[in-house]
C-alpha cells in the first residue's frame, strides 16, 4: 500500500509541476514583446509618480516574457480618476497596472457623492502596496502656530490636492474641532509644497514622511522654514515620536472619535497600492504579484531607492485584498461617522 500511495503522490506531485510550467510558459507566451502601462493617479513629481516610475524601471525583468514597462499619469480626483480607468477603460489583460491613492481605494465605501466613481475596489487584482506611511501635517514657521494645540485657538490656511491630503485634515477639523481653512484645487503634493514656498497657503496635512524626505529634503534640515506639528498616524514615526511631535489621535476626546480617526489613518498602512482590473487571468495576476514581490527586494531597485530617500516596505497582494476587505466590512454606523469626518460640514 504504501508503494501506491508514493507512486500516487510522486503522480499528483509531476503533474502539478507541468500544470505550474504551461501557465508559465502561457504568461510568459503572452507578455513577450508586450508594453505593460503603469497608470499613475497623480501629476508628474509627486510620491506617487516617484515609487511608481521607480518599480516600472526595474519589474520587467522578474515579469515572464520580459515586457517593456512604461509609466503614464493621470491625475484627478484624488487618484479616483486613474482607478475608475483601470476599472472600467483599460483592458483586462494584464498590460495596465494601477498606482494610485489608497484614498481612492476607500471612497466607494466613504463618500456621498458616488456618481463619478466607476470603480468597485473589492473586485480589483491587487499585487500588493510598496510602502506604508506615517502622515503628518506640516506649517510655515510663520504661521504663528507653536504647537498643535493652537490650531483650536488659531485659524491656518492648508493646502488641498486630494487622497489623504483632503481626508486627513478634514478629519482633523470635523473631529477634533481644528480650525483649518482647507483650499482644494491643487492637482499633487508638489503643487502644494510650491504654494507653501509662496506662502498662498500656511501647510499641508495627510503628508507622509517618505514623501517629504523625498521630494523636500531641506524640510528636515537645519533652519527649514517648516515644521511638523503632528503625527496623523496610529503609532508615529519612531523619529518623531524621540523628538516629542504628538499624535493627532492622542486629542480624541471619546473613544468614538478615536475609533473613526483610527479607520482614517488605516491608510498609513497600504500607502502606494497597486492592483490590476478585475478579469485579469489568474496566472498573470499571480505572475505580476511574484514579480511585485521580487523587485521590492531588488538590490538595484533598493539602493535607488535609498539614493532617493523613497522608504519601501511591502505589502503582498493577498494581505492588501484582505484588509481592503476587511475595511468594506466595517458596521454601517462606522461607516457612516467615518464619512461625516471626511466630508465638508
Amino acid at each position: 500500500m504504501s508503494i501506491f500511495r508514493s507512486a500516487f503522490a510522486i503522480c499528483v506531485t509531476s503533474i502539478a509541476m507541468a500544470t505550474c510550467a504551461v501557465a508559465q510558459d502561457s504568461v510568459e507566451a503572452f507578455y513577450r514583446g508586450k508594453t505593460i502601462t503603469i497608470i499613475i493617479g497623480s501629476s508628474p513629481g509627486g510620491g506617487y509618480d516617484a515609487y511608481a516610475r521607480l518599480i516600472g524601471r526595474h519589474i520587467g525583468k522578474y515579469i515572464p516574457g520580459k515586457p517593456t514597462v512604461i509609466p503614464s499619469n493621470m491625475n484627478g480626483a484624488g487618484g479616483n480618476a486613474a482607478s475608475n480607468y483601470i476599472y472600467s477603460v483599460a483592458p483586462r489583460d494584464g498590460t495596465v497596472i494601477g498606482a494610485s491613492s489608497p484614498g481612492s481605494l476607500l471612497d466607494p465605501l466613504l463618500a456621498v457623492e458616488k456618481s463619478s466613481l466607476k470603480h468597485e475596489p473589492l473586485k480589483f487584482n491587487y499585487l500588493g502596496s510598496a510602502n506604508g506611511e506615517f502622515f503628518t501635517c506640516i506649517v510655515r514657521n510663520d504661521a504663528g502656530l507653536k504647537s498643535f494645540a493652537d490650531v483650536f485657538e488659531k485659524e491656518v490656511i492648508i493646502g488641498v490636492s486630494g487622497g489623504t491630503t483632503h481626508d486627513m485634515p478634514r478629519a482633523l477639523v470635523n473631529v477634533l474641532g481644528a480650525k483649518m481653512k482647507l483650499v482644494a484645487g491643487y492637482p499633487g503634493t508638489r503643487e502644494v509644497m510650491l504654494a507653501m514656498d509662496k506662502n498662498e497657503v500656511q501647510g499641508i496635512c495627510g503628508q507622509g514622511i517618505a514623501n517629504i524626505s523625498w521630494q523636500r529634503p531641506d524640510w528636515f534640515s537645519d533652519g527649514s522654514p517648516v515644521r511638523v506639528i503632528v503625527q496623523e498616524s496610529i503609532n508615529g514615526d519612531p523619529e518623531l515620536n524621540k523628538k516629542g511631535v504628538p499624535l493627532a489621535i492622542n486629542f480624541a476626546k471619546t473613544s468614538e472619535q478615536k475609533q473613526i480617526l483610527e479607520i482614517v489613518y488605516a491608510q498609513g498602512l497600504f500607502t502606494r497600492p497597486y492592483f490590476v482590473a478585475p478579469d485579469v487571468p489568474q496566472d498573470r495576476v499571480e505572475a505580476l504579484r511574484k514579480a511585485f514581490a521580487q523587485v521590492l527586494a531588488d538590490p538595484d531597485l533598493l539602493a535607488e531607492a535609498d539614493k532617493q530617500k523613497l522608504m519601501i516596505s511591502t505589502m503582498s497582494g493577498p494581505d492588501l485584498a484582505a484588509m481592503i476587505a476587511k475595511i468594506y466590512a466595517a458596521p454601517t454606523d462606522v461607516v457612516e461617522k467615518v464619512r461625516k469626518a471626511i466630508l465638508p460640514q
